[in-house]
């Protein structure tokens, strides 16, 4: 679809839906964010325990809400918007009726209940759960299907389910009135079929993984192509013009490595969210686990594979919110985030935290035994909270080599150098701490809202503003400052690293699994 030639003037407007905040902003054709509304939301409610959902409307109001703000200080540049893109958390799902009305709260993607293997496949329920292992990975995603879950428990649900979303295809309704979604946002439990880019073929083992009927999931379109126009109710309730087209873009994260300018295997991005990960872009299809497939990229028919630590970014905010009054207290002040003022806090305390050492799995990953937990060795009278705060950072960044490691040895291809995004990567002392440990240059971004630029360069492309994804990439993305590792601190990481760290898990697990047996905890 044409949508006429686009001048220098011209903007694209992209909100990210994440799990902590929506942002709004409006972005030129050169990757430069004139204007950016971040308004913070409550992630989720937990009605029971391990449970995560919210209400669809509440999603719906903070972006009305954030695009309301964004225009209440640039009404000018209203007229200048050529498109509209969209890019969302990834795996929370909404179930709607034929009117798109939401039939209860979405699942969101932190949510930890479980649906019952013999509900979904009688035959081999037993099977699957006792007798070979090898399946693990199959029983955990029968369990986790949130879908599943709803099937069993909520049957008067499931029966008026009209269209089973993910919170990008839900807030494209609300925007366009079109039960439609991006590939590049199909990530959960549900028959998909990666490869090809579509819903999977009628004898795909998904179907039995996942049961639901075909008509029951939205129509999709790739990445950069048009997924409908604003409606008048949306524009309404928005701020936004009304007709603009809406652009497909991809899910976060996708969005963040796109953003990031990280298209190639020998560039890997490192991203601080809610969940802290380490991700390399591809053209090549690649499981870094039997059964685990890859996620879809905001590349059409490209992918990234990931390895994550669930709660890192989080781990960080829960610092702050225990420890860092005094830095919040002062950001309010200045205009800053407290973790910048955290970043100079650390800047005394020399690599390796003085023997504290910390393995951040607060919420294990699922490669990882349920019953795991984080630690942290090594206290002892000369530790303060600066201390703790780098041995976090630290410790969520020896995650993410090991997932690098592992990424490098699937992939086939040497990790090079590093692009690191998000709210962490505004710390210069965060940034040398993964430059050190990584034993590479680890470079920020000209912007760290990646993924509000990667859903743009999706818009920039899908409007013929390039000719492709590399001349979109070429222009709309740059790198800021480099950190070039230090030789002694690189020595002191490796160490630390290879004779402590890596040990850590295997040495407690023994002991976390007699905490669950005699606490019940975590259940």
């Amino acid at each position: 679809m044409t949508h006429g030639k686009t001048g220098r003037e011209d903007l694209i407007l992209s909100i990210d839906a994440g799990t902590q905040s929506i942002r709004g902003a409006l972005v030129d054709f050169r990757g430069n964010l004139g204007a950016l509304v971040k308004t913070p939301i409550e992630p989720y409610v937990s009605p029971r325990p391990g449970w995560a959902e919210q209400d669809p409307a509440y999603y719906w109001e903070m972006l009305c809400r954030t695009c309301l703000r964004l225009f209440e200080t640039t009404a000018k540049s209203r007229d200048r918007i050529r498109a509209v893109t969209l890019t969302t958390q990834r795996a929370t799902v909404i179930n709607v009726d034929k009117d798109g009305t939401p039939l209860r709260p979405a699942i969101v993607w932190l949510d930890r209940r479980k649906a019952e293997i013999r509900g979904v496949l009688p035959a081999v329920g037993s099977l699957l759960s006792r007798r070979i292992p090898v399946l693990a990975p199959i029983r955990e995603v029968l369990q986790d299907c949130e879908t599943n879950w709803i099937r069993q428990m909520q049957p008067e649900v499931w029966e008026r389910t009209h269209k089973v979303l993910f919170l990008s295809g839900y807030l494209t309704y609300r925007l366009t009135g079109e039960f439609v979604d991006s590939t590049g946002n199909i990530v959960g439990y549900v028959p998909f079929d990666i490869r090809k880019g579509q819903w999977a073929g009628k004898r795909d083992l998904k179907w039995r993984l996942f049961p639901m009927e075909k008509e029951k999931l939205p129509d999709l379109v790739k990445p950069a192509e048009f997924l409908g126009r604003i409606s008048g109710n949306a524009s309404s309730e928005t701020g936004i013009p009304k007709n603009l087209p809406v652009m497909a873009a991809a899910n976060d994260k996708a969005c963040e490595i796109l953003g990031a300018g990280c298209t190639t295997a020998e560039i890997a991005c490192i991203s601080f969210g809610t969940t802290t990960t380490i991700n390399i872009q591809s053209t090549k299809y690649v499981e870094l686990r039997p059964l685990w497939p890859p996620f879809p990229a905001a590349v059409p028919d490209q992918y990234y594979t990931e390895v994550g630590v669930l709660r890192g970014g989080w781990m960080i905010r829960w610092f702050t919110e225990e420890f860092g009054l005094q830095e919040r207290l002062e950001a309010a002040e200045k205009g800053v985030s407290p973790e910048q003022l955290l970043d100079r806090l650390i800047r005394d305390v020399p690599p390796g935290s003085q023997g504290l050492v910390l393995q951040p799995y607060w919420t294990p990953a699922p490669e990882k035994a349920r019953y795991a937990r984080g630690s942290i060795i090594g206290f002892c009278d000369v530790h303060k909270r600066a201390h703790l705060y780098r041995a976090i950072l630290e410790g969520i960044v020896f995650a993410m080599k090991e997932g690098g490691r592992l990424s490098e040895r699937k992939n086939g291809t040497p990790i090079q150098k590093l692009r690191v995004s998000g709210g962490g990567s505004q710390g210069d002392s965060t940034m040398q701490i993964i430059a050190d440990i990584f034993g590479l240059p680890a470079e920020r971004p000209h912007t760290h809202e990646s993924s509000v630029l990667g859903a743009a360069i999706d818009a920039a492309v899908g409007l013929k503003a390039f000719p492709d994804f590399p001349a979109a990439v070429k222009e709309m993305t740059r790198v800021g400052t480099v950190f070039e590792p230090v030789d002694q601190h690189v020595a002191i990481y490796r160490d630390v690293y290879e004779r402590v760290y890596r040990k850590i898990y295997k040495k407690l697990l023994g002991l976390f699994r007699e905490i669950q047996g005699i606490t019940g905890y975590p259940e």
